[in-house]
């Protein structure tokens, strides 16, 4: 078959710098489940990466992020719960990808797999923003998700996930990301394509 030419290329993203991060450990537990199901992976950490607006679109961190979105077909956003919501280390990463780069965009079309790390009870308000944010970038969301209560109960010291209902939560999206991958990997041109920009593009070629 056609879609399986490859394996699906998926991109992690996660919003911590703390060098325990449990958003990136919660990546990085996703990453090796993926991994094993045939996907490849890439990460994009984003130490450095300047504030949006604060430095000009050339900058390197810019660029590899950019770079990254465009390789990938599915995309995986995990983020701590920070006052209620997102943290702004991955909405600023977010933030840096815009909807076209000349007559490439970046996300539409592709999948993406919500998570998110809470210090306390069980709560849904990151990935709840987080299906926005993919809604807003024209992804397909993968109905499944993950939220980690007491995330700093649920991981071994070697930053592996312990076996719990949580880590099975995490198999279970990233399987469900694997295969609305492949299933619209063939389709997304028909899916993506749209009346309105039809007409815009018509116009601009009858004048």
């Amino acid at each position: 078959m056609s879609n399986l030419a490859h394996p699906p290329r998926i991109l992690f993203l996660y919003g911590s710098l703390r060098e325990r991060s449990y958003s990136r450990l919660l990546a990085e537990e996703a990453a090796r489940i993926i991994t094993d199901m045939g996907a490849e992976v890439k990460f994009f950490h984003p130490h450095e990466l300047p504030l949006r607006g604060q430095v000009a679109e050339t900058h390197p961190k810019v660029q590899e992020l950019r770079e990254l979105s465009q390789w990938s077909e599915g995309q995986v956003w995990s983020s701590p719960e920070m006052h209620g919501n997102v943290t702004g280390i991955l909405k600023n990463q977010i933030d840096w990808i815009p909807l076209a780069i000349g007559s490439v965009r970046p996300t539409q079309g592709k999948t993406l797999a919500v998570m998110q790390v809470s210090g306390g009870s069980q709560s849904f308000n990151a990935v709840n923003t987080l299906r926005i944010l993919g809604r807003w970038m024209r992804m397909f969301t993968v109905p499944n998700q993950s939220s980690v209560a007491k995330a700093y109960q649920e991981f071994n010291e070697d930053g592996t996930m312990k076996d719990s209902a949580y880590r099975d939560r995490v198999v279970d999206v990233m399987e469900e990301l694997y295969k609305f991958t492949l299933l619209l990997r063939d389709k997304i041109d028909y899916l993506t394509d749209r009346y309105s920009e039809r007409k815009a593009q018509e116009q601009i070629v009858s004048k």
